[in-house]
């Protein structure tokens, strides 16, 4: 049956469309399962685009399980290297889940406080603002699972 919706209906995204999407999405899910094991993993969807000023035919969405999703749209040429699609889609379930579950994602054990990601040591990890502004590594994306212990490696936040 045709959804009423028409081209404008949500597609779930197939597993190998976009293989370095699907990559970073495996790495978050596992810190997903690790931090918030009653939910289950996020999914992509794609919908027709509205947008007349890119020649892409629709947009990439990270969703929870339920099909929610909140913010903007994965680009194509996020894609270009695991690293850019690690960050594009953390960046974008950090929105998802902020606005759908009312709450930070993922949270620093230690702390409380919401993590983000950021390049370091050539891995993108989950850092954490900490105490009197410095932040602190916890765990590379993908493995908050096996992070243990904070790194005893502080630098000033900034940007």
């Amino acid at each position: 049956m045709d959804s009423p919706l028409g081209r404008f209906a949500p597609r779930e995204v197939s597993t190998g469309e976009f293989p370095l999407w699907d990559k970073a999405l495996a790495l978050l899910n596992a810190d997903l399962t690790a931090t918030l094991p009653r939910q289950r993993p996020f999914r992509l969807i794609a919908l027709t685009s509205l947008r007349e000023d890119v020649d892409v035919p629709e947009d990439v969405y990270v969703v929870l399980s339920d099909g929610e999703w909140h913010g903007n749209p994965l680009h194509p040429g996020s894609a270009a290297d695991l690293a850019q699609a690690l960050a594009a889609v953390a960046d974008a379930a950090q929105e998802t889940v902020g606005e759908q579950l009312r709450q930070a994602w993922p949270l620093c054990a230690e702390h409380g406080l919401g993590m983000h990601p950021r390049a370091a040591d050539g891995r993108l990890s989950w850092w954490c603002a900490g105490e009197r502004g410095l932040a602190r590594v916890r765990a590379a994306v993908g493995e908050l699972d096996r992070s243990g212990p904070a790194r005893d490696r502080r630098r000033p936040v900034s940007g």
